[in-house]
């Protein structure tokens, strides 16, 4: 789910992706429900490429928006993404205790937060990655080879 959904650099909020050409994508703000065009010189990012520093490495956003969401219930974050660094800090240490202190900024905190809440708010609450069904891949496989000697 998580692969869906784009931060912008310039531009505030997330947006959902809705179509993609060569030059431009096609997304939708997640707050506000409003289409717009997105050019290849904007800086776009998917939320499930981003990671979060830790002291042995990095751990995937899923993992933490999961944390998140259990500390919470699947409510919206208890800590308002203004608060003081130092309660930023304590919050952030509850759900991931191992962050690296030194990489993890505030700002980046702050984002993690907003970010959490407003997935809350418009009801994107599957953070983890859809996991492929070895099975059904097996399947498409052994059909896709049918197909060629046919």
């Amino acid at each position: 789910m998580l692969k869906q959904i784009l931060s912008i650099s310039g531009k505030p909020g997330l947006y959902k992706l809705l179509s993609k050409s060569k030059v431009t994508i096609i997304v939708e703000s997640l707050s506000d429900k409003k289409k717009l065009p997105v050019h290849a010189s904007d800086k776009v990012v998917s939320l499930g490429d981003i990671s979060m520093f830790i002291q042995e490495g990095e751990v995937p956003l899923w993992e933490v928006l999961e944390n998140i969401k259990n500390k919470e219930n699947n409510q919206k974050a208890s800590l308002n993404p203004k608060s003081s660094n130092d309660e930023l800090k304590k919050y952030l240490e509850e759900v991931l205790p191992d962050y690296d202190r030194e990489k993890v900024y505030p700002s980046d905190i702050k984002k993690l937060i907003s970010w959490y809440n407003l997935l809350i708010e418009t009801g994107n609450t599957e953070f983890k990655p859809e996991e492929k069904d070895d099975s059904e891949e097996k399947e498409n496989k052994e059909q896709k080879q049918e197909e060629v000697k046919a």
